[in-house]
């Protein structure tokens, strides 16, 4: 995307491995590498924002944790302006997508390319990541039926998340690291993209446990709001924050057909990352997942998410939604091609597929 656009913007969640990327991608091309992580670069960026753009001249630049410094935003855009025909002059990563936020009204239409760095896929787990399900889906060739997989090994999948660094921990390091990034990174980066008052952190804190266990669920803000003693706007506004940090993903409605007044048109919300979900619910072991009434949503999250994240690398862009009319008719995931043909994708947790099953792909 560097040879092809003047800028890039790599986002996704914390600790899904931009860092990582933006520092080799860096390295690979020569450009210079900034994080706004530092202080001093921080500092020097919000304080004169054209004159920091200027310093670096004609060299290609790489700014990492980008979402710190939104006020570089229409110096970038001057810059990029003025390229003409040049391509990948910056390299932008941010662990809050800021270009759909209210603090980042300034567009660059044309000029940028936004990818998802999301954590690791199952396919990736399993040393097969050019296998992509998205492309073979949409070629109408299926992964083939695979052996049964015993429940506790898709519990363990559910209970170990994608996030890199938990996968090698141990139990009680695994704790200590989900405890670390929820205080250390989720307040962190909610307070560069919310003007909140008060004690919004156990606010905060108790709607990320809350929606952790609504996951594969629809997302009803009036209930959340009664649940929590919150007023309405707030719980929406929390949430939305949530979404644009990568915690949660909200699936909008299908709602296309001739019948589209039957459709159910709340969002249904899943957790990105199941494992982050767990720590959240307390379910520590496979047997504890497995007995746990959050198992299904889970179960369903993750399939999504598998979905979702090969969708990042496959041949075609296709929309993700879900459907559930009135008469509870349900599709779990329904992905939308550019033509506006649809694949209707069920996620079961179950070992046997029934009749009863398929009553909402027929529909």
């Amino acid at each position: 995307m560097l040879a092809e656009f003047r800028i890039v913007y790599l986002t996704g969640p914390r600790q899904s491995g931009k860092t990582t990327l933006a520092r080799a991608v860096a390295a690979e091309t020569e450009m210079d590498y900034v994080s706004f992580d530092d202080q001093a670069a921080r500092a020097a960026a919000e304080s004169d924002p054209g004159g920091f753009i200027l310093s670096f001249g004609d060299k290609r630049v790489a700014f990492d944790e980008f979402q710190y410094v939104p006020a570089l935003i229409p110096a970038i855009k001057e810059t990029s302006d003025a390229l003409g025909a040049r391509r990948g002059k910056f390299l932008l990563t941010g662990s809050a997508d800021i270009f759909r936020s209210a603090k980042a009204q300034e567009a660059l239409p044309g000029h940028i390319a936004r990818l998802e760095l999301m954590p690791l896929s199952l396919a990736e787990f399993a040393a097969r990541p050019r296998e992509n399900l998205i492309d073979r889906l949409l070629q109408g060739d299926p992964p083939p039926a695979a052996p049964p997989i015993p429940r506790q090994s898709i519990a363990r999948l559910i209970l170990n998340g994608g996030y890199p660094e938990v996968q090698s921990k141990g139990p009680r390091a695994r704790q200590v690291w989900y405890k670390s990034y929820l205080e250390g990174r989720l307040y962190k980066d909610f307070e560069t993209l919310y003007a909140a008052r008060g004690d919004y952190r156990s606010k905060l804190q108790a709607l990320a446990r809350h929606l952790a266990g609504l996951s594969g669920n629809l997302l009803k803000y009036g209930n959340i709001a009664a649940a929590l003693e919150l007023d309405d706007r707030l719980a929406k506004n929390y949430t939305e924050i949530l979404d644009l940090m990568f915690i949660i993903r909200r699936v909008p409605a299908w709602r296309k057909s001739r019948a589209a007044g039957a459709v159910i048109r709340m969002p249904k919300l899943h957790y990105a990352d199941t494992g982050l979900a767990c720590h959240l619910l307390g379910l520590r072991g496979e047997e504890q997942a497995l007995s746990s009434r959050y198992y299904g949503g889970l179960f369903e999250s993750m399939v999504y998410m598998e979905c979702y994240k090969h969708a990042a690398w496959a041949e075609q862009d296709i929309g993700f939604y879900y459907f559930r009319d009135r008469r509870k008719h349900e599709v779990d995931i329904v992905l939308e091609r550019a033509d506006s043909r649809v694949i209707g994708v069920e996620a079961k947790a179950s070992a046997t597929v029934g009749r009863e099953d398929f009553h909402g792909l027929a529909k």
